[in-house]
């Protein structure tokens, strides 16, 4: 069982950054992947960005050149840095984790952050 724990959200201006953070119970070079994804009211959550245990990072069109998925020297802890925010970045953002179980895999997710972008 993975745990994971988001912080960082809140309300900002459009333009604005700001930094989300995600901790895990397990190292994150054990993990397959983990990603961001974020839901917006009355739409479906979608996927942001991935980061592997490699370091290879991919994005998402929409925030592509925006936002950078980055992983700490703790091993346990993922960061997504927002910047040039905009209103349609408003949404509750999820940190998800995929990991081995057998043979298959098993997904993970945290409980979600707001993020709120806003004049």
């Amino acid at each position: 069982q993975v745990q994971l724990v988001e912080s960082g959200g809140g309300l900002v201006q459009p333009g604005e950054s700001l930094k989300l953070s995600c901790t895990t119970t397990k190292s994150i070079f054990d993990l397959n992947v983990m990603a961001w994804f974020r839901q917006a009211p009355g739409k479906q959550r979608e996927w942001v960005a991935t980061i592997t245990p490699g370091g290879r990072t991919v994005y998402a069109d929409s925030v592509e050149g925006r936002f950078s998925i980055s992983r700490d020297s703790t091993k346990y802890t993922v960061h997504l840095q927002m910047s040039s925010l905009k209103p349609e970045d408003t949404a509750v953002y999820y940190c998800h984790a995929e990991d081995e179980l057998g043979m298959g895999t098993i997904d993970f997710w945290g409980q979600g952050t707001q993020v709120t972008v806003s004049s």
